[in-house]
């Protein structure tokens, strides 16, 4: 019987949590629509972009290239709380936090070595087919830039 209650209460926070991101118009793959964007010329492009649920966290997973053009992947999971969060496989990153602005707008902040080196803002659109992504920052040579990338969602 307790065996039974156990495996019910999972089976119910699991359900719950699947609901409330099946709702959030976030989650899901993104495709990079270079047509659409505006990035800067030897900086690191992200091609692909996967928000998932990772049980009471999110989890960002990111294809894409560096700067020299070579083969890119970086992960990082937390919550969208504002909180500095590991990034796991990008050489210019540490942490990263995610803040909820609004229905559709994330604040986000990249840091190495507990400086902020990048910051922007992730918009979803209204009707959730696209999401645009203006950041701006240091590059890794100590070089200013802003960007903006339009993303589709597949």
């Amino acid at each position: 019987m307790n065996a039974r209650a156990i495996l019910l209460t999972m089976m119910l926070c699991l359900f719950g949590v699947s609901v409330c991101y099946a709702g959030d118009t976030g989650m899901g793959t993104w495709k990079l629509n270079e047509a659409k964007s505006t990035l800067v010329p030897g900086t690191p492009k992200n091609t692909t972009v996967v928000y998932a649920a990772a049980g009471d966290e999110v989890k960002v997973t990111v294809d894409g290239v560096d700067g020299a053009g070579k083969p890119a992947h970086s992960e990082w999971k937390g919550k969208f709380d504002g909180k500095d969060y590991a990034v796991n496989g990008d050489p210019t990153t540490d942490t990263r936090s995610y803040k909820k602005s609004g229905d559709n707008t994330l604040e986000l902040a990249n840091k190495k070595g507990g400086k902020t080196t990048i910051s922007g803002t992730v918009v979803f659109s209204a009707d959730g087919k696209s999401r645009t992504v203006t950041l701006s920052g240091t590059d890794a040579s100590g070089k200013k830039f802003s960007s903006k990338a339009v993303y589709d969602k597949q």
